[in-house]
């Protein structure tokens, strides 16, 4: 094929807004029809924006356009040089490079002897009460993962038992988990395929149903969050897993029973995605009587799996589903239960904005975006869908909401101040 046959490249001047909408939506492998869906015009007005037929759409539409797309850096979409906006990725956390370097870092031969098992257990129970714990998780587990992960992968060299080697795999698959939390939404994506999968040859290796689970929960999320073509794979890896731990359930402890509904969850995550209304809610209400067998007071140490958890998935579930009125409604039942993590009840903040947003309440959108900044300012800072929102309401009309918007922009680092 010559070059003068090749598919355009969109990030090459100059390209009209319709004909990169057009490339980026090929490239994700979505129709027009789809698109047209997920940003809520009819495939007639989206041929029309791509064909360059009508005028470009304004701030809100090309939001929710890359949004759809999973467009990284906003002048991707729109040309335009001085709108180079991160919408799905962050900056690049200061501890990133360090968290990298050990991750990559294989040393076969060492004299270093690693500490005890039960050293390393209580070292990373500790991480993951710190990432719950703290406002700011990421620069709290970035300072602890370089040693864990060099400690977990050194328990695994030096094993000297079947047992042993199980054990030491159980624990790197969790550090490897860890470290899955901290690098979401950074500027790598490789690095997280790699995390990802690693944890889950780990996991296996281990034969620890619940540390399996755990890995399968957070591979599945990498292939959803890449991309509407890869919700397929997503669900195999979700549908297996619940598959596997099935019949441990009768007897099982909390946390393996507790990762087993959050996997049941992520399948009507990825259905609310696909906007499977029926199939969505039919999976939160499998999770949900998944949850209501736990103690109530319970809370899953990695993915925040409980009874009271619940609401806020259900909030997900009609965000997803674009149905601003019961997503209201459900934040109104959620928020009479506060979620102790800190980075997850931000999260669940981010979610209601969303609803409040589709609902046309973005006084209030704002408002409860204020809130996931007090609950975790590294969650908003890094959410792509927190971003989308107070971007578009930087251009408000309103002044009292613009001057709102603003402020959390520069907050959390979109807008210099």
């Amino acid at each position: 094929m010559s070059p003068s046959d090749a598919t355009p490249d969109p990030y090459a001047d100059p390209l009209k807004f319709g004909q990169r909408v057009q490339i980026l939506r090929e490239r994700r492998g979505m129709t027009r029809a789809q698109l047209a869906d997920f940003i809520g015009v009819s495939p007639h007005t989206l041929k029309k924006i791509e064909n360059g037929q009508q005028q470009a759409p304004g701030l809100d539409m090309v939001m929710r356009i890359a949004e759809a797309l999973r467009v990284r850096d906003l002048a991707d979409l729109t040309g335009l040089p001085d709108m180079h906006v991160d919408l799905f990725v962050g900056p690049g956390h200061p501890r990133l490079a360090a968290v990298k370097a050990a991750i990559d870092n294989f040393a076969l031969t060492s004299s270093i002897e690693p500490p005890p098992v039960a050293h390393v257990e209580a070292r990373l129970a500790r991480a993951w009460t710190a990432r719950h714990a703290a406002k700011n998780h990421r620069e709290e587990i970035g300072k602890l993962l370089p040693d864990l992960i060099r400690d977990a992968q050194a328990l695994v060299r030096h094993a000297d038992s079947g047992n042993e080697r199980r054990r030491a795999q159980s624990l790197l698959a969790q550090t490897y988990s860890l470290s899955q939390f901290f690098i979401a939404y950074q500027p790598d994506a490789s690095l997280l395929w790699r995390v990802a999968e690693r944890g889950m040859v780990a996991a296996q290796d281990s034969g620890d149903p619940h540390a399996i689970g755990v890995a399968a929960w957070l591979l599945a999320q990498a292939h959803r969050d890449s991309g509407a073509r890869h919700f397929d794979a997503a669900d195999a890896i979700n549908v297996e897993a619940v598959r596997f731990l099935e019949p441990l359930l009768p007897d099982a402890d909390d946390d393996v029973l507790a990762i087993a509904g959050a996997l049941e969850f992520e399948l009507g995550y990825t259905a609310a995605r696909r906007r499977e209304t029926g199939t969505a809610w039919r999976h939160w209400d499998k999770a949900n009587d998944m949850a209501a067998r736990l103690p109530g007071g319970y809370y899953h140490p990695i993915t925040s799996f409980s009874q009271a958890i619940m609401g806020a998935h259900a909030v997900t579930v009609a965000v997803e589903l674009h149905q601003g009125g019961e997503s209201v409604r459900q934040a109104a039942r959620a928020d009479e239960v506060t979620i102790p993590s800190r980075p997850r009840r931000a999260r669940h903040r981010i979610e209601e904005a969303r609803g409040y947003q589709l609902d046309a309440q973005p006084d209030v959108a704002i408002a409860t975006l204020e809130k996931a900044y007090r609950a975790a300012p590294e969650t908003i800072a890094y959410n792509g869908y927190a971003r989308r929102i107070i971007l578009e309401e930087v251009e408000s009309k309103q002044a009292p909401r613009r001057r709102r918007a603003s402020q959390l922009a520069v907050e959390i680092g979109i807008l210099a101040a």
